[in-house]
């Protein structure tokens, strides 16, 4: 069993709970009575436990493919309430700042160009990025001073939507490495103000959107009446961001046996090599040359 099940990651729930529920479902349809006989299972980005919608969680030899979703560009909606800042960046911590600032809606919209683009952020101090081989946020949470470095990350398009007086919805285009919580942060200190974020839900992540995710609910219900293959994407739906590069059957046995092609005329870059409807691996084209970076065992 190879290929992806996307998650509507519900509020509360942690990304590995996620995956957690995958191997489950799977052993309630028979996959791997025993757990070191289940397929492969790993999700491709971590998603906060405050957060929800889409939660890319690879099987098999799609697993192969989870590094790459982390590097993949994501977009969310996000809610900043202003007029309080909490340690955490969310409704989850205590608050630390207030102001009594409101920014005007035509203020909030004028200032969004500010932070498009190539931008400088300090991620979270509740992350799990490590400081000295620590978790950022187990460090907070035991009263520590965690400062961490600035990091540049790039957000493609940020949209203001529904605007109350109070609160403020947006929508963000981001490349990997981008805290949603850093920019709400940002966001409300330049505006004059402070503010956390009080929703956060992905709705793309790479290639799979929320019209693709299956809740909680739909997947126990797949796994009881043994029809969870009704809810496997293919392997190559994590692919379908990057061109496809046709093999003739000669050429796909040598790519499995780790040789290199010579004379292709596609022009360089990353594809997906592909024998028929069959993924033989992800491979990057240079000076004509095809080498593989991850192969599949399909």
């Amino acid at each position: 069993m190879h290929g992806w099940i996307i998650l509507d990651k519900p509020l509360g729930l942690g990304s590995t709970q996620g995956v957690s529920a995958v191997k489950r479902a799977l052993r309630a349809c028979g996959y791997g009575p025993k757990l070191r006989d289940l397929p492969k299972v790993g999700h491709g980005g971590t998603l906060d436990p405050l957060a929800t919608g889409v939660l890319p969680i690879a099987v098999g030899e799609a697993t192969k493919l989870a590094g790459r979703m982390l590097d993949s560009d994501k977009v969310y909606d996000f809610t900043i309430r202003f007029g309080v800042e909490t340690d955490t960046l969310d409704l989850e911590g205590r608050a630390v700042a207030e102001s009594d600032v409101r920014p005007a809606r035509a203020a909030i919209a004028e200032i969004l160009p500010r932070f498009t683009g190539p931008i400088d952020q300090v991620p979270p101090a509740y992350s799990a990025l490590k400081v000295d081989g620590a978790r950022a946020y187990d460090l907070a949470r035991q009263g520590n001073d965690v400062t961490l470095a600035t990091r540049p990350v790039t957000i493609h398009a940020l949209t203001l939507g529904a605007s109350d007086g109070e609160s403020a919805t947006f929508t963000a285009s981001v490349s990997k490495g981008t805290y949603i919580r850093s920019l709400a942060r940002d966001i409300a200190r330049a505006l004059g103000s402070v503010g956390h974020v009080t929703m956060l839900r992905r709705v793309k992540a790479g290639p799979f959107t929320l019209d693709s995710a299956i809740s909680l609910d739909k997947l126990d219900e797949s796994a009881k009446a043994q029809a969870l293959e009704h809810c496997l994407l293919p392997l190559r739906a994590g692919l379908d961001d990057i061109p496809a590069l046709p093999l003739e059957p000669g050429q796909a046995e040598a790519l499995r046996q780790g040789k290199v092609l010579t004379g292709t005329a596609a022009h360089d870059g990353h594809y997906f090599a592909l024998e028929g409807d069959t993924p033989v691996a992800l491979v990057v084209v240079s000076d004509g040359m095809v080498r593989v970076v991850r192969g599949f065992n399909l």
